[in-house]
């Protein structure tokens, strides 16, 4: 993810023993007895990465809590985001003095079935993906996307945002994409200064997708 975020966001990548490392009271509370491991352990890794990026950061490493939607609640003057998938987590965390909001998202690089594929992209998605060079499956590409612009929208805003909501304009020679929010859903915000446009890059190899983006300060 360091790649695709720029120096003022602090990232950290799981290593292997990240997924059975320590939490703090506050984030074990959030688990629950009932957690199964597999989510005990993409939110233990996830927690580990915060902390770490804290540090890069220059700061001291504190919990990171979960709130009821089991969005990451992080402390006062810090924004940040937690993406995790098979075998891969990352955590990014800059000052909110310097960003206002960061979102990232990892996915598997594989093709979307035909009916997820219908609930995450729009009908001008369709077609630029015909247009887009073969080899990548885009479709995944765009949901992972959404994915990230949805991390970013939602701290700022407060709401949801469904798939339809955002439409995603990639351009792969720059490794970037561009997502236009509904003017409906900009209009029903009741927060100064929603974001209208929010732009990041993406990256593909053989197995994973990742997406980030930042939305600067005015």
């Amino acid at each position: 993810m360091r790649d695709l975020l720029p120096p003022a966001v602090a990232v950290a990548v799981a290593g292997p023993d990240d997924w059975s490392g320590q939490l703090h009271a506050a984030e074990a509370a959030c688990l629950g007895e009932r957690a199964v491991d597999s989510r005990r352990r993409d939110f233990t890794a996830g927690r580990v990465c915060a902390r770490r990026a804290m540090v890069a950061l220059g700061l001291r490493p504190v919990a990171v809590p979960a709130a009821a939607d089991r969005a990451p609640v992080w402390p006062a003057g810090l924004v940040g985001t937690i993406t995790h998938t098979r075998g891969y987590c990352a955590a990014a965390v800059a000052r909110a003095d310097e960003i206002r909001a960061v979102g990232m998202d990892a996915e598997q690089h594989r093709e979307l079935n035909p009916g997820v594929r219908r609930l995450i992209c729009l009908p001008e998605e369709d077609e630029q993906v015909q247009r887009l060079p073969p080899g990548i499956h885009w479709p995944a590409v765009i949901f992972s996307a959404k994915e990230t612009v949805y991390k970013v929208w939602h701290p700022v805003v407060g709401s949801w945002l469904d798939f339809h909501d955002a439409l995603v304009h990639l351009d792969p020679d720059a490794g970037a994409f561009t997502a236009q929010i509904s003017p409906a859903r900009v209009a029903d915000t009741r927060v100064v200064d929603p974001p209208t446009v929010i732009s990041g890059h993406f990256a593909v190899d053989a197995n994973l997708v990742r997406t980030a983006a930042t939305l600067t300060l005015r």
